[in-house]
């Protein structure tokens, strides 16, 4: 009888009716594939059960975040061979629905169950978060963001740096991971026109590194909300160490629940992904009111492509339950039209996709650097979660799958004054 890996080999091309661009290492220590492509392990049977009990991206995800399933050699080419398969279906591929119908992919299945073992479902691993019936309620949002963020502080510190900035950084040929955030930092305030007195709010803080660099550099008053409690202590003792209790607040609240505008200016970076489609325009109008006539909004948000059927649009399995659970991306199309129903007049909308991309590699070289401590202070398998998807994030962005844009929005008066310089770019 052929071995594991020449059985796994045949099974997989079979079934996805193209040639397997990765070679594949059984647990039998059996290989088979090119001998120069990067290296899918399969280091036991419970890998094919998790598969095969959930076909497709939820069960490889599953068989990679326990363990079962690894990848050797270069990380960025597996991914990117193994995504053309799974996600991106070139055109000689087919989809499993469609392979199905041949019988002899249904007997190239049926081996596969028998290499698999006894068909029971393994359990999914700890770290997957079950989605919940009602989505974007409050309590719903609180439970997804403190999933993802509530990880541990000192774990971010490794993946984020010093500059603790979870968002894309704009880089420069010459920059640091901390030089292209502090300039991103930096892009956001002159985009708001911040000057000294002014009252900013900052929508999704983080760890308090804009809020700070608001306070600090522009002399304006800053509250900042976060619904993670993680956060907000290590923000609260970064705001204590850097004497700015005068005019910094951090607040455990959500952004429907502030009361205190009216702002001059406010800043959203990167936590409209997290409100989805269904609340997108309560939350457009809910900054509209909370800022005063001419007051300025920034929000710095990732999105995905327009599809032909929109309705078709489905939260990606692996990032919905082991990432950023409820987390949706909208085309930037549909974000502007959103901005501009709740009252905004857009005015500029700048397209910063290749910085994610680039950002999102030295995070995994920051993760990948102290590895054995980042698995001590989370879980293997979260460590695991965290460099697939910053892996597999940093292609989406470099292959245009998605993007990211800091979309600045003006309450215009009526008068018609938005308070805009003539050349905008100039950010004076």
């Amino acid at each position: 009888m052929a071995d594991a890996a020449s059985r796994l080999r045949s099974v997989a091309e079979q079934v996805l009716g193209v040639p397997l661009p990765v070679r594949l290492r059984a647990w039998d220590g059996s290989q088979a594939g090119p001998p120069d492509a990067p290296t899918l392990v399969v280091r036991n049977r419970r890998a094919l059960r998790r598969m095969l009990f959930k076909p497709g991206e939820l069960g490889m995800a599953r068989a990679w975040v326990s363990g079962d399933l690894d990848i050797e050699g270069d990380l960025y080419s597996a991914l990117a061979a193994i995504s053309g398969l799974i996600w991106e279906r070139d055109e000689g591929g087919r989809t499993l629905t469609q392979a199905l119908r041949d019988p002899a992919v249904r007997a190239a299945v049926r081996e596969l169950l028998r290499l698999a073992g006894p068909p029971l479902p393994p359990a999914p691993p700890r770290e997957e978060m079950r989605r919940p019936r009602h989505l974007h309620t409050r309590h719903s949002d609180k439970r997804a963001i403190s999933h993802h963020y509530d990880v541990g502080n000192d774990f971010y510190e490794i993946v984020l740096g010093p500059s603790m900035v979870y968002s894309c950084a704009y880089w420069a040929d010459d920059s640091t991971l901390e030089t292209a955030q502090r300039d991103k930092l930096g892009l956001v305030c002159a985009k708001l026109g911040l000057t000294p007195g002014q009252r900013l709010l900052d929508v999704g803080c983080g760890w308090g590194s804009m809020a700070i660099h608001a306070a600090r550099e522009h002399g304006v008053s800053v509250v900042g909300v976060t619904l993670s409690q993680e956060q907000a202590a290590y923000a609260r003792k970064r705001v204590a160490d850097e004497g700015l209790t005068d005019r910094v607040e951090i607040r455990v609240q959500d952004y429907r629940d502030v009361r205190d505008g009216p702002y001059d200016a406010i800043s959203s970076i990167g936590m409209a992904e997290h409100v989805g489609a269904e609340r997108y325009l309560e939350y457009a109008r809910s900054l509209y009111g909370l800022l005063k006539p001419g007051g300025r909004l920034l929000n710095h948000q990732i999105a995905r492509r327009p599809q032909r059927d929109e309705s078709a649009y489905d939260v990606d399995g692996f990032i919905d339950a082991y990432v950023f659970p409820d987390g949706e991306l909208a085309p930037i199309g549909t974000t502007v039209t959103q901005l501009e129903r709740a009252g905004f007049e857009v005015r500029d909308v700048e397209s910063i996709r290749e910085h994610y991309a680039r950002t999102l590699r030295r995070w995994v070289l920051n993760l990948e650097g102290d590895w054995a401590r980042a698995m001590r202070l989370t879980s293997p398998g979260r460590a695991r979660v965290w460099r697939l998807y910053m892996a597999a994030s940093a292609l989406a962005f470099e292959h245009n799958r998605i993007g990211v844009n800091q979309v600045l929005a003006v309450r215009t008066p009526e008068s018609g004054a938005s308070g805009l310089p003539l050349r905008t770019r100039t950010w004076n």
